[in-house]
């Protein structure tokens, strides 16, 4: 109870100190709902539902808002015409001037919150201000149980072997792999997993269930954009989970030795390296850890 009081304490502080509790924000005539909108939308436009997944916000509200800032000339919402369920907001330059404004006025506030602090007391603040940032971040991830064959879980895959084919001394061909099939991992013979932020794939695993108990773990991989989140051990972490709820007792996986990010999570997750038990012509290093139900 005190985790929770102390977050409810926070965000009253910054709600009222960034004036969130105003109807007209940084002194302009619409509410931080609307000001934010316009902010996000930006010079170049924006594809409504990736607005809508950014902000987090339901639907009808972020209708509500841009209906608002349409009436107001500020905003206008074009459906595409290959495909008329996209539709695209774009800033009017009535917009466009109001959101210079806002990013004037934005300026003119943080300036008013670190004027009355030390150099030191600033400092302090921008730092603890960039670990909140990281930690709300990491908070607003969503891992769920994905179809490997799904838009998103091929993205990150995609995205996985691209990078492992330029680190990998030789490159990288996935049909070598010893899991040149992804699809295998679905229930009842595996699971994979997804992680988004703001609606878009971050990070991916999977895994495989073995006999005698034991489950191969396989495909894990963080975006270079939500690394330092601890997306990594949070992936590796609900894989483990969902092993022992399919009756695993033992976690087993290899990596390659250009990997030292991956070998630094496996060994601080309590992985231990042992002899090779497979014959993955990328890997150098195999891990296991036995699966323990907490309690």
């Amino acid at each position: 109870m005190e985790k929770i009081e102390q977050v409810r304490r926070f965000n009253r502080t910054v709600t009222q100190r960034i004036g969130a509790l105003n109807d007209a924000y940084l002194s302009q005539d619409r509410p931080l709902g609307q000001a934010r909108v316009l902010w996000e939308i930006g010079p170049e436009g924006c594809d409504v539902r990736a607005l809508r997944a950014r902000l987090d916000v339901d639907s009808g509200y972020l209708s509500r808002l841009l209906r608002a800032l349409e009436t107001d000339g500020l905003v206008v919402v074009e459906r595409s015409e290959d495909d008329g369920r996209v539709r695209t907001a774009r800033l009017t330059p009535s917009g466009l001037a109001e959101r210079e404004t806002l990013d004037s006025r934005s300026d003119e506030l943080a300036t008013s919150i670190l004027a009355p602090l030390s150099e030191r007391q600033r400092s302090r603040l921008v730092t603890a201000m960039e670990e909140v940032e990281r930690l709300l971040l990491a908070s607003t991830v969503d891992v769920a149980v994905t179809d490997p064959r799904a838009p998103s879980a091929r993205s990150c895959l995609r995205a996985y072997f691209a990078e492992i084919g330029e680190r990998f001394d030789d490159g990288f061909e996935h049909g070598r792999s010893l899991t040149p099939d992804e699809a295998v991992m679905t229930p009842p013979t595996g699971v994979f997993l997804v992680a988004a932020l703001h609606g878009e794939p971050v990070g991916c695993g999977g895994l495989l269930f073995e006999d005698q108990g034991s489950a191969y773990l396989k495909r894990m991989w963080v975006s270079p954009s939500a690394r330092g989140l601890g997306l990594g051990r949070r992936l590796l972490a609900e894989l483990e989970q969902h092993a022992l709820a399919g009756g695993a007792r033992l976690a087993r996986l290899e990596t390659n030795r250009v990997l030292g990010e991956a070998i630094g999570l496996y060994r601080a997750a309590g992985y231990r390296e042992v002899p090779a038990f497979n014959d993955e012509p990328y890997a150098h290093h195999w891990f296991e850890k036995e699966l323990h139900v907490v309690r």
